[in-house]
C-alpha cells in the first residue's frame, strides 16, 4: 500500500503552482509511489485543523509547507498529546524557518527539502508546551518546537516591521534589535524549575529553548538539543555598557570560540549570562510582558508554565 502524504500548506507563502511543481519533481526524482494530498491553511486555521483533516484522510506523513507559524501549528496537532499521530516533514517557506535551520533542512529550495522528506528516516523530536496566563485572567496553551520567552527576543519580534520583513527577510529582525533593546528593562520575577522552590530572579531576558539557533545562524542557547527530553534556559541580566560587554564575551568567546577549542560539553555562565536546564519552568512576572512562541508574539502575559514532551514528534 502506497504511503499517503498530506501537505499542509500556507498559500500566503508560496504560489500553488510553484509548490506543486517542486513536489512533483521531487517525487519523480525519488521514484516514489507515495500519494500526495493537499490541505490548505487559512487565517482562521493556521494548520491544526488542516493537519487533523490530513490524519483523518489516512495520511501517515504530514508536511508543513510554510513559515514558523505553520510548522508550529502542524507540530501541535501531531504531538500535543505527547505521542506522534503521524510523522512530520518540513518545507521551509517563511522568514525565520527556525526549526528547519536547527535540523539543517535546505532553505530556499522546495524540491531539495521535499526530497529529504521522501528519502530520510524519521527521528524523535521533543515538543514544548507553554500555558500562558494573561493580565485579564484568561489562559491559553500552545506548543512550540524551538523556543519561547520574554525580553529582547520577544520585543524584537513585536518591533519588527512587517513590510520590511517581507522585503529583507531575517535582516528585518536586526533592524528591530536596537529599538527592542531600548524598551527592554531588568525586572524582578519568580522562577521555579522542576520541583524546586520558587526563587526571586532579576533579568531583562529569559529564553526557554528546545533548539538553540535563531535567524542568521546565531546560536543563543548552545546546549539545546531537540531530542534530549530537556529544556535549556538562557537568562540575560546585562544592565549597562560594561554588562553588555560581559554578555557578548560570554556568547562569542566562552560559548563560541573557547568551546570549540576546548570541546566543552556544557555552556559556561557569567555574571550577566546564566545557562540553566529543566523539564518544567514556571514564571510569575511583576507586570504584563510581551512574550514570543516560535516567532509569534503575545501581549500582556503575566505568568507562564513551560514543560517538555519528550519524543512527542517524529520528524523526517
Amino acid at each position: 500500500m502506497n504511503q499517503a502524504i498530506g501537505i499542509v500548506w500556507n498559500p500566503s507563502k508560496v504560489a500553488e503552482e510553484e509548490l506543486r511543481q517542486a513536489v512533483d519533481a521531487a517525487v519523480t526524482d525519488a521514484a516514489s509511489t507515495a500519494e500526495v494530498r493537499w490541505f490548505e491553511t487559512t487565517k482562521e486555521d493556521p494548520g491544526q485543523g488542516a493537519t487533523a483533516a490530513a490524519i483523518a484522510a489516512g495520511c501517515s506523513l504530514i508536511v508543513a509547507a510554510g513559515g514558523d507559524g505553520t510548522v508550529r501549528a502542524v507540530a501541535e496537532a501531531l504531538g500535543g498529546s505527547g505521542a506522534p499521530a503521524a510523522e512530520l516533514g518540513i518545507l521551509p517557506l517563511g522568514t525565520g524557518n527556525l526549526l528547519a535551520r536547527n535540523l539543517d533542512v535546505p532553505l530556499g529550495d522546495i524540491e531539495a527539502a521535499f526530497s529529504r522528506v521522501l528519502t530520510n528516516s524519521a527521528r524523535p523530536l521533543d515538543l514544548g508546551s507553554v500555558r500562558l496566563s494573561f493580565a485579564d485572567g484568561s489562559e491559553e496553551t500552545h506548543s512550540f518546537v524551538v523556543m519561547v520567552g520574554f525580553g529582547i527576543d520577544a520585543h524584537m519580534i513585536v518591533e519588527t516591521d512587517d513590510e520590511l520583513k517581507a522585503k529583507a527577510g531575517w535582516l528585518a529582525y536586526v533592524e528591530s534589535l536596537g529599538r527592542a533593546a531600548t524598551e527592554t528593562e531588568v525586572v524582578e520575577f519568580s522562577l521555579t524549575l522542576d520541583d524546586g522552590e520558587a526563587a526571586p530572579e532579576q533579568a531583562h531576558t529569559l529564553l526557554i529553548a528546545n533548539c538553540g539557533t535563531i535567524q542568521g545562524g546565531m546560536t543563543l542557547v548552545p546546549d539545546a538539543q531537540p531530542d534530549d527530553g530537556e529544556l535549556d534556559l538562557l537568562v540575560l541580566r546585562a544592565d549597562g555598557a560594561s554588562d553588555w560587554l560581559d554578555t557578548m564575551r560570554n556568547m562569542v568567546w566562552d560559548n563560541g570560540l573557547k568551546r570549540l577549542l576546548t570541546g566543552a560539553d556544557r555552556a559556561e555562565s557569567s555574571e550577566t549570562t546564566e545557562h540553566l536546564r529543566a523539564r518544567t519552568v514556571r514564571v510569575e512576572l511583576p507586570h504584563p510582558h510581551a512574550f514570543e512562541v516560535d516567532g509569534d508574539d503575545f501581549e500582556d502575559v503575566a505568568a507562564f508554565e513551560v514543560r517538555i514532551l519528550p519524543s512527542a514528534l517524529r520528524v523526517r
